[in-house]
């Protein structure tokens, strides 16, 4: 599944433009001719996928498209624009016709500072979205809403070309024509992103979810001279030396930037790996996952240095060491 590859730390869900002049009937689209029930589709969808977004922490970000009924940017155009094919200017600043739906609109209030006002297609020009997401931490998009071939295509494009990782929800996206969301998503798949579902999403999600390691912390190495250890690693290899507190049993300690800690007391008869250390997901839930097993237990629950830790034994008798960022025992 190409959705296993993706860390759901870092993923958010983009949700373009679901608001009343492209999806109500009684919206500018709606009023100019356009079959919004098409559009409207995949409402129902979003309102059971965002909640679970919401639930497993992957931030929901909304655009809202805004325009205003005098624009003197556009006003320097000598063609006619995209908005004079329509009865009206969509979505004038303050309007019903900006806002996001009403089965939606709850959800987008959850948290307000994720709602991106923008005021062409792409959700990246001229936004504060980038610098979002760069708070988020966020790496991969999600991508859901209206309209395929113009605010969510260009948003696609741009997202691409900023070096997010993307999937776009085939079953959360909505055009006007049929023929040319067939033809966009057949470029999007070639060049720009995955094309997945909110089904395939919510596999993925529960399965993030799952009590699991999610990356490497350090190896700890036991050695017989600390400052002949560390000047070692330091003038030979280069590594760079990491500040980090003492260890519990006051053992002389050194840990360094390259993912390597060493520590004294090793004698010729020790083996040298200390213990391997791992960040992990959810703590508490892992720790009875392997008491289920009969894994056998070094230390249980406790505040460790990098949050709430166990240390366990593998089949070869290698200390394991398993700890939550953030966890604290109650």
């Amino acid at each position: 599944m190409t959705l296993d590859t993706l860390d759901s730390r870092t993923a958010a869900l983009l949700v373009i433009d679901l608001q009343n002049a492209f999806v109500h009937d009684k919206g500018t689209l709606g009023i100019s001719g356009v079959d919004t029930k098409r559009l409207a589709a995949i409402v129902p969808t979003l309102a059971e996928l965002i909640p679970c977004c919401q639930a497993a922490g992957i931030p929901v970000i909304w655009t809202v498209q805004e325009h205003f009924a005098v624009d003197a940017s556009r006003a320097h155009k000598k063609l006619a624009g995209h908005t004079s094919r329509r009865k009206q200017v969509s979505a004038l600043a303050g309007t019903w016709d900006a806002e996001i739906v009403e089965e939606l609109k709850p959800l987008a209030a959850a948290n307000p500072s994720y709602v991106i006002r923008k005021h062409r297609f792409g959700a990246f020009y001229e936004t504060r979205l980038e610098m979002l997401l760069d708070m988020l931490g966020t790496r991969t998009l999600f991508i859901a809403g209206t309209t395929t071939n113009a605010c969510v295509e260009t948003s696609i494009r741009e997202a691409y070309l900023r070096d997010y990782d993307i999937v776009a929800l085939n079953d959360c996206i909505s055009g006007v024509n049929a023929d040319w969301e067939e033809t966009a998503k057949k470029v999007w798949k070639q060049y720009f992103c995955e094309i997945s579902s909110s089904e395939e999403m919510r596999q993925w999600m529960t399965a993030r979810a799952a009590p699991r390691t999610l990356t490497f912390g350090h190896m700890l190495v036991m050695v017989e001279d600390v400052p002949r250890s560390t000047a070692f690693y330091v003038d030979q290899l280069g590594f760079t030396v990491r500040p980090a507190k003492p260890l519990a049993d006051g053992r002389p300690f050194t840990a360094f930037h390259q993912g390597v800690a060493i520590v004294g007391g090793r004698s010729p008869a020790h083996r040298q790996v200390d213990h391997i250390a791992f960040e992990v997901n959810d703590v508490l839930a892992l720790r009875d996952k392997l008491r289920r097993a009969d894994v056998p237990f070094q230390d249980d629950l406790h505040n460790g240095p990098y949050g709430l830790t166990i240390y366990v034994t593998d089949p070869d008798g290698v200390r394991i060491e398993l700890y939550q960022v953030g966890a604290v025992a109650s």
